[in-house]
Order: structure tokens, then sequence, then C-alpha cells
């Protein structure tokens, strides 16, 4: 497996990190049942033993039901397992969202719970999920930053923050990794936070690799599931159809050059920058090769030129929430 380093001197993951939110209900109802779960651990077992180190997670992915799936799967192994734990989102039963909770012993009581469901006495990297509007981001900051010199976390995360934010967390406690969303579908990040997160040191997680199997050759005929058409603009109508034929180039390419599309998605946000890691996210084993396969992937010059063009920055119309 190829290492990548999160930020400055920071702490060496797998190049290709794996994202365990959609092995929970993330929208409210019941879990999955036994089957899914079992393939969810069996998933998490098999990149682990791939070599993928980088487990990305949330408290409120499920209510804590990903949280218990991340811990079946690492038992016996804590020592090959990055853990990347998001916090404070507060949700209804029904899984909406209420607000973001940032109070410094409000993150303190969700790590709490985490180290419990998780197993563990450490968690890797932890990190609000949001800034909350109401509590200054220093002293959510500080909360993290109490958590590291206890112990009970190794280094600090953000997501999905501004740069005025990320500059203000980094002056608080030094901020190993930044997650946001970044892919051929949405380049916002390069006009001001990954040039800043470079400037600062800070390693960049990509979640969104994919845009939801837009860019993975998953909507072909426009059939796109409803929840995922009420939630997204660019999932609905015109605008889908309009995204579908700037994604169908990059599926020729993908078969001019023997490979998937998905392969191709994932490994463009590897070609941005050793200091970017791809989150991907598989519910299947048989995914797992796949997506692996990414790591092989090279692009000449004349590739790169025409994905930039195809998928320059806004090619990919409507909103990304």
């Amino acid at each position: 497996m190829k290492m990548r380093s999160l930020g400055h001197n920071g702490p060496q993951v797998s190049a290709i990190g794996l994202g365990c939110m959609r092995m929970s209900n993330i929208t409210g109802g019941p879990q999955p049942g036994p089957d899914r779960n079992r393939e969810s651990v069996a998933v998490i077992e098999a990149a682990l033993e791939a070599g993928i180190t980088l487990l990305n997670t949330g408290d409120f992915y499920g209510m804590g039901h990903n949280e218990t799936l991340v811990a079946k799967a690492i038992r016996g192994r804590r020592d090959q397992a990055f853990l990347s734990v998001k916090c404070g989102i507060r949700r209804t039963h029904t899984g909406a969202i209420l607000s973001m909770d940032g109070r410094p012993d409000s993150i303190k009581n969700y790590a709490a719970y985490s180290l419990q469901r998780l197993g563990v006495d450490y968690i890797d990297l932890y990190q609000p999920a949001r800034a909350d509007p109401s509590v200054p981001f220093e002293e959510t900051i500080g909360a993290v930053a109490d958590l590291i010199r206890e112990g009970k976390v190794r280094y600090l995360g953000v997501s999905e923050i501004n740069a005025d934010q990320l500059r203000r967390a980094h002056a608080t406690h030094p901020v190993s990794a930044l997650e946001i969303e970044y892919s051929l579908a949405s380049r916002f990040i390069e006009r001001e936070m990954l040039p800043l997160a470079r400037e600062l040191g800070v390693g960049v997680v990509a979640y969104g690799v994919v845009t939801q199997g837009l860019l993975a050759g998953a909507m072909q005929g426009g059939v796109v599931d409803e929840a995922l058409a009420t939630s997204f603009a660019r999932f609905r109508g015109e605008t889908l159809r309009r995204n579908l034929e700037k994604a169908s180039f990059l599926e020729r390419l993908a078969r001019s050059k023997h490979r998937t599309p998905a392969q191709l998605a994932i490994a463009w946000v590897l070609s941005r920058g050793d200091d970017i890691v791809p989150l991907v996210g598989m519910s299947r084993r048989s995914r797992l090769p796949e997506n692996l396969g990414a790591l092989d992937v090279a692009f000449n010059e004349d590739e790169l030129a025409a994905l930039d063009q195809a998928f320059a920055p806004g090619a990919i119309v409507g909103t990304r929430s």
C-alpha cells in the first residue's frame, strides 16, 4: 500500500481511506440488518488486510451504529487502523439534523462515548464535523486540544470549514487534516482552501470523490435514488441531464484506458498532490479490488489537460447540498 502524510511531518496513512458512512442508515429509520452488518464488518476487515489504514467514521452516523461496526472490525488489530472520527452533529430519531454542538463540554462528552463504542483507548484523528456558529471556534478546537493533552486523541482534524476558521483553528492547535469535499465535480477548494491548507501544512482528506455515483457511471439513464435527488439539486431534472453529459467524458476516457470511471475519478484526486488522501466508500467486498486499482492509474499530460477542461470548476452544475 502506498502511504501519504497528513500534513507536514504528520501521521502516515494509506493513500486511500475507507469511508464507512454508508454502512449505516444516516437518514433515520432502522439500521441495516444482521446480514448487511456482517458484510460491512467484512469490508472493513478486507480493507485493513489490503493495507488501507485510514478508517473514517462519525458518532452521528446511525447514532453510533457506524462506530459499533468499526469496533467489531478492528478488534484484535487496533494497530492496523488509523481512526478518524467526526463529532458534534445532533440529530433526531428520524435522522434530521438539529444543529451542530461545538461547546467544549459537549465535544469531550462525544469523545467519551466514541471511545466506549469503538472499544479503544484513543482516537487517532478527532474533528468537529462543522463549526458551531454559536460557539467561538477556538473554544471548540481547545476542547480537542485538551483531549490530545490527556492522551484520548492523537491529532486534530477539522471538517467543512472556511479559510478564516482554518486559520483560527491552526493558531489554537496544529491541525493535521482538513476533511472536505473534493472531486472532478467539486473543485471549489482550489480557489482558497487548498492553497491555505498547503501554506499551513495541513493535509486534505477528500470525500465525495465519485460524487454519489455520478462519476462512477452509476446514474446511466438518469436513474437516481429518490433520497439522493431530494438532497442534492445536481441530481434532479435538467440539471442531472447536463451533468450526465459532462460525466460521459470520464466514461469514454475510462474505456480507452481499460479502466472504470470510478478508478479514474479516484486517481484524479490522488494526482492532485501527495498531501491529499481520498476517501472511498464501499458496502461490498467485491468493490475493493476496483477501488484499489485506482492506485495504479496514471495520466499523461494530455489526459490531465482534457480532464481539467471537461471538468473545469463549475462544469458540474447544481449545489452540492
